[in-house]
């Protein structure tokens, strides 16, 4: 994604030229990792294998990287000079390693972004790093981003523009179809195992204005059977899907199943998509969790004049609440710049960022903690053992109860985590918590969804007793983890705030 020219929106944009989605996902061939519904004798969801590590990792990183970084665009127009790509100090370890350090557990980078140019040696086309300066014209950038990312133990993920400003097969159909498809091909068979492609619907005019059709169906196709465990994300999935904006929030209920319908192809632009891709569906036949993409400045390639407009670590840390902590996850843009290293700036951010993270994190003042519950209490005690996949349900289907905890009279948190066990599914539709003072139980927060994580921030908060109650859940309601945290900062300017991160 890119920050787009004033005439231009995002969802405008997409929309203006992707009747695409031609033809539903194909079935998977053996081995594949297709998207998760509900299982037999279920009505609701659960993830796969894949969409549920994919999700526990919780934060990963963009790099936005490409001849933009030289001529100070976002978007290119396919008419660059190749020689103008001349990294002079490039090291793909010092991102792995950086976002390593900060707790990222993947990277994806911009293989190819709207402007055609390729940062391998394709057989495809000459605009690529082999018609340029940089290593003298031997280099192989998705060569060294994959062997940094392996060496630092990190997932790889590739963004590959369907939109290509360059080709001169863009707009003939199959032509541009098979041109993609080789592509496509050559990233996911010569560099190990991929765990994200990043698509969306990018479709503008191409050369003497031709607009293509993309075939998603194909595409998916492909990746299933060249990379069966990798996930897909697009506005439409087919395995995730895009948060429907780019400041950094997913919506305050956040579902990961969703009705396909209603977002049926990348760039869709009807009144209801901005809430469908926030929100979900409750009641959604398919698994297709939200990752919430946001850049670490202004823009999403690096311009020297926003050295000075870097985010905050506590803007940082804002995000992490209204992603993660909404049931998404992150996708945080880090650019590299011109010499091919972050900018010491950014990463001071992203240190300052961990630093704030783990030691809010770092003491779970409710681990070990005494738990009973409105039944099935002998299960109550697996809500602080620290186990994500162990988990309390109260007894005889039941979709509401609660869950209490004894806590120490020196515990004092202004934040709270809850996790469903969402291996089994996401239920919980409406949840309070309350402390206990002045000898009755006085609400401390509430909100809707909690699935993979919720993170709900309160005052400094002192109780020798606290309750989480499920008011309601569409089956009965898994809970693996309450967690209660203390950030370093102090107390939050709006604890209750719904809405979204300022830039």
């Amino acid at each position: 994604m890119t920050t787009l020219p004033p005439h231009w929106t995002r969802r405008g944009f997409l929309g203006a030229g992707t009747a695409a989605l031609a033809g539903a996902l194909a079935p998977a061939p053996a081995g594949a990792a297709p998207a998760a519904c509900a299982p037999p004798g279920s009505s609701r969801p659960r993830p796969s294998a894949a969409q549920l590590a994919w999700q526990r990792e919780e934060l990963s990183m963009f790099v936005h990287f490409s001849i933009n970084t030289f001529t100070g665009r976002e978007w290119g127009d396919g008419s660059e000079d190749p020689k103008l790509f001349a990294p002079a100090a490039l090291d793909a370890r010092q991102w792995a390693r950086t976002a390593r350090e900060c707790g990222f557990a993947s990277m994806i980078l911009t293989a190819k972004h709207h402007d055609g140019f390729c940062l391998w040696p394709t057989k495809t086309t000459a605009h690529s790093v082999a018609s340029s300066p940089w290593r003298g014209g031997k280099g192989d950038l998705v060569r060294e981003f994959t062997d940094a990312c392996r060496a630092e133990g990190l997932g790889v993920g590739f963004y590959l523009s369907p939109w290509d400003r360059n080709a001169p097969v863009y707009g003939e159909g199959r032509a541009y179809d098979d041109f993609y498809i080789e592509q496509l091909t050559e990233l996911l068979t010569g560099y190990g195992a991929v765990t994200e492609l990043w698509f969306d619907g990018a479709n503008g005019e191409g050369p003497g204005g031709r607009r293509q059709q993309y075939d998603w169906a194909r595409i998916h196709r492909t990746v299933r059977a060249l990379q069966p465990q990798a996930v897909m994300f697009s506005d439409a999935g087919p395995d995730l899907r895009w948060i429907g904006n780019e400041s950094g929030s997913a919506g305050s209920t956040c579902w990961a199943s969703v009705d396909p319908a209603r977002v049926p192809r990348p760039g869709a632009d009807d009144p209801w998509t901005g809430e469908a891709l926030q929100q979900g569906d409750p009641h959604g036949a398919v698994w297709r969790p939200g990752e919430t993409d946001v850049s670490i400045r202004p823009g999403w390639f690096w311009h020297a004049e926003q050295d000075a407009r870097v985010r905050t670590p506590q803007n940082l840390l804002g995000l992490y609440f209204t992603s993660v902590g909404r049931n998404s996850k992150l996708l945080l843009n880090v650019p590299p710049t011109a010499q091919g290293l972050f900018h010491d700036n950014d990463v001071r951010a992203l240190r300052g960022f961990a630093q704030l993270r783990t030691a809010m994190l770092a003491r779970d003042l409710a681990a070990g903690a005494a738990a009973s519950a409105s039944s099935n209490g002998a299960a109550a005690a697996r809500v602080t053992d620290g186990d994500r996949d162990s988990f309390w349900m109260p007894a005889a289907g039941a979709r509401d109860g609660w869950l209490e905890l004894a806590l120490p009279a020196d515990a004092a948190f202004d934040v709270i985590r809850l996790e469903e066990a969402i291996a089994h599914g996401q239920h919980v539709s409406n949840y309070r918590i309350d402390a206990w003072r002045d000898g009755c139980w006085q609400p401390l927060a509430w909100g809707t969804t909690i699935g993979h994580c919720k993170l709900d921030r309160v005052p400094l908060t002192r109780t020798p007793r606290l309750r989480v109650v499920i008011e309601h859940a569409y089956d009965a309601p898994r809970i693996a983890r309450i967690g209660l945290h203390r950030s370093a900062g102090g107390d939050w300017a709006r604890p209750d705030h719904h809405g979204d991160i300022d830039a």
